[in-house]
């Protein structure tokens, strides 16, 4: 790693997008250490790539190595847990498992679509709100600078757009209760 030349371009993007890929790969994983270990991973590869300066979208690039290492920790998962299970096969595999139940499966599908048209209901700029913070997972700054707008307003967006689809979600589990 000494050999490595200071370079303020790769500094900068480490500074910009860190925060970002853990905040990432620590969703994805059952470990924060684990999510630590990636991120770091993820720019250490990108200080070894030969051809940073070619690249036209650097965050992109980074969330692409990000998943590539989540991929890979997944296999190794599974591998460990294959390893594992040969021994104590009774004691990892449960009796049944909800994820082959039919009627399980069609529930959560039929809330999926509950919660698509409740996003549906979402004033756009909301809505964009909501999307660009919980599945892109960007920060409440990012998301203000994108949209044009302040923080505050973020928050409100947001908080808003929780809350509504909170109070439908409950409101239609509750008609279905009463059914």
């Amino acid at each position: 790693m000494s050999g490595l030349k200071p370079d303020p371009p790769a500094a900068d993007h480490f500074r910009e997008f860190y925060t970002q890929i853990l905040h990432f790969l620590r969703k994805r994983t059952d470990n924060t250490s684990d999510a630590a270990d990636m991120t770091q991973d993820v720019f250490t590869q990108w200080l070894g790539y030969q051809d940073r300066g070619k690249i036209e979208q650097p965050r992109a690039f980074l969330f692409q190595m990000a998943r590539n290492l989540l991929r890979d920790h997944w296999r190794r998962q599974q591998v460990r847990h294959a390893a594992h299970g040969e021994h104590s096969e009774s004691e990892v595999e449960p009796l049944s498992d909800d994820r082959d139940d039919p009627m399980v499966a069609a529930l959560r599908l039929q809330r999926l679509e509950q919660l698509k048209r409740v996003v549906a209901e979402l004033s756009p700029r909301r809505r964009e709100a909501l999307m660009l913070h919980r599945f892109e997972g960007l920060s409440q700054a990012q998301i203000a600078e994108r949209m044009g707008i302040s923080v505050s307003m973020v928050e409100k967006h947001i908080a808003q757009a929780l809350l509504h689809c909170k109070q439908h979600l409950q409101r239609d589990s509750g008609k279905e209760q009463t059914q």
